[in-house]
């Protein structure tokens, strides 16, 4: 890729025979054309997006690809967590066989993390694999979900059970487009941004303690490096671990708590998924404390990050919940082996790792310490 005029952070994603690049900076939509054109083989993309995320984006990202002489189509999907169905699937799956898509072209996924998964499925079922391109509009998505290949929907059994890993061929982090999200949506966010420095880099945990109102505010350093760093740290474990074999389960960091938490909330604007990962993550330090593996220091030093920030720290802040419901949905969750539920746990702040110590009785007594009902 050449001629890249507009100013941007560059982030390699090392796969053998299929690396990709992760670009972050201000204004990468409405120069989006600069780095899809030159991947064609074919000057036309089809976009799918929500309509929340199209009446902000849509029309620049469309201009910057006309002007490029790049025939634009485009698929508007409802908004929200319910978007991630077989139904959706099926629908976008069809509009793009009725589009003739071919598997060496371009599908874009314009959006948050729900119109990533969605799309990413659709391009690796899609003639058994189709080019994509992701343009994370939410901070959650821009730190996470949009790195990696890890795309798929939800079912009724739990969150992301059906699904493939499918790599994008580019990933796009506007930066700007972070400022047209709710504060709700920008503290979803930065949960995933505070898991980064709770599973591996005690640094950057530090400065976000300093730093976190300042990447909530939009601050363009602030922001930038947040991102950034984000980036870098789930690029290097996906690189180590593309099918999560090994590292990678440590991106899932409070996500077994957070999963069973939305799926008993119906996966709706109840509890977003980055509120969900907030108080998951802030369990899983306290189950670590309580197993004497991390010091009640750091399990503190996480809760209060994640409720001065605005996030959910505490079972209460966002409802009642029944232990053995809980612990029934965690049975599906994808880090079950052979029966037996795997949780990432921490020996401190910078330092997770995978524990299949984690017995049900001992789960249901941490549960209902925590909050949950008996």
């Amino acid at each position: 890729m050449t001629d890249i005029k507009i100013s941007s952070e560059k982030i390699k994603v090392a796969l053998e025979g299929r690396s990709y690049d992760i670009f972050i900076g201000d204004g990468l939509i409405e120069n989006a054309a600069q780095f899809i054109s030159p991947m064609l083989e074919r000057p036309r993309c089809w976009i799918i997006t929500d309509s929340d995320v199209a009446t902000h984006h849509l029309e620049t990202l469309i201009n910057s690809l006309e002007q490029a002489k790049i025939d634009v189509a485009h698929k508007i999907l409802r908004p929200g967590e319910g978007t991630k169905s077989f139904a959706s699937l099926g629908l976008v799956c069809d509009w793009l066989l009725e589009e003739k898509v071919e598997r060496s072209d371009i599908i874009i996924a314009l959006g948050g993390g729900v119109i990533g998964d969605l799309t990413g499925f659709a391009a690796a079922i899609l003639k058994r694999g189709t080019r994509f391109v992701q343009i994370p509009t939410t901070l959650l998505a821009q730190v996470d979900s949009s790195v990696g290949g890890k795309t798929g929907i939800n079912v009724t059994h739990g969150k992301n059970l059906i699904g493939a890993f499918h790599q994008p061929d580019l990933v796009l982090a506007d930066t700007r487009a972070l400022s047209t999200l709710p504060r709700r949506q920008l503290l979803a966010g930065f949960a995933e941004i505070i898991k980064y420095g709770a599973l591996g880099d005690n640094s950057f945990f530090k400065w976000l303690e300093k730093n976190g109102d300042d990447v909530i505010g939009l601050k363009p350093e602030a922001i930038t490096h947040a991102v950034k760093r984000s980036c870098e740290m789930k690029a290097e474990i996906v690189a180590r671990d593309e099918r999560e074999a090994g590292d990678r389960a440590l991106l899932n960091l409070g996500h077994t708590f957070a999963h069973a938490f939305e799926a008993l909330t119906g996966y709706g604007d109840r509890l977003l998924h980055g509120e969900a990962v907030a108080l998951g993550m802030a369990m899983a330090f306290n189950l670590s404390r309580d197993l004497n593996l991390c010091s009640a220091e750091d399990a503190s030093r996480v809760s209060t990050l994640i409720d001065r920030i605005g996030l959910p720290a505490y079972i209460e802040a966002i409802g009642r919940f029944n232990a053995d419901d809980l612990i029934n949905v965690m049975g599906q969750d994808k880090k079950v082996v052979a029966g037996t539920m795997r949780f990432i746990l921490a020996r401190q702040i910078g330092e997770a790792f995978i524990s299949k110590d984690v017995t049900p009785n001992l789960l249901r007594s941490f549960l209902i310490s925590e909050g949950a009902t008996e």
